[in-house]
This record gives C-alpha cells, sequence and structure tokens, in this order.
C-alpha cells in the first residue's frame, strides 16, 4: 500500500491531467513510473475519490462525499 505521501502525490497528479482535459496521467511512486489513460472524465473522477478514500484510511479520517443530481423541469 502507498503512503499518505504518495497517495497525495498521485492525487497532485491526476487533479493537475483532469484540470487540462487531458484523460491521461502519469504517476510516480517508489521510483517506478506509471502511466495511466482514463476514457472519461468520470473515471478520473471515480480514481480520485478512490484515492481520497485511501488517504483517509491511512490518515484515519472519513470522507464524506455529496453527489448532486439535477434535472430540468418541464
Amino acid at each position: 500500500m502507498a503512503t499518505i505521501q504518495e497517495l497525495s502525490e498521485m492525487r497532485a497528479a491526476l487533479q493537475a491531467s483532469r484540470s487540462t482535459g487531458a484523460l491521461r496521467t502519469t504517476f510516480r511512486s517508489g521510483g517506478t513510473e506509471r502511466t495511466v489513460e482514463y476514457k472519461s472524465d468520470s473515471q478520473m473522477a471515480a480514481a480520485l475519490a478512490a484515492i481520497d478514500s485511501e488517504i483517509a484510511a491511512a490518515s484515519g479520517t472519513r470522507v464524506n462525499t455529496i453527489q448532486l443530481s439535477f434535472e430540468r423541469g418541464n
């Protein structure tokens, strides 16, 4: 399992890629470089949520997630 610092670095790299609209990001962990390509922004969002959960579990905190859904009324 990755350390909190490694997870935070992975999260930062993923967030930076997502903010530019890129679907590919490169993680460096323990001397190993890994490139991951996502199919959609929603996959990237899910990966960020998973990393957040791992960070929370490693640090002993909880993650509260709120998912909003909007519909157009007629």
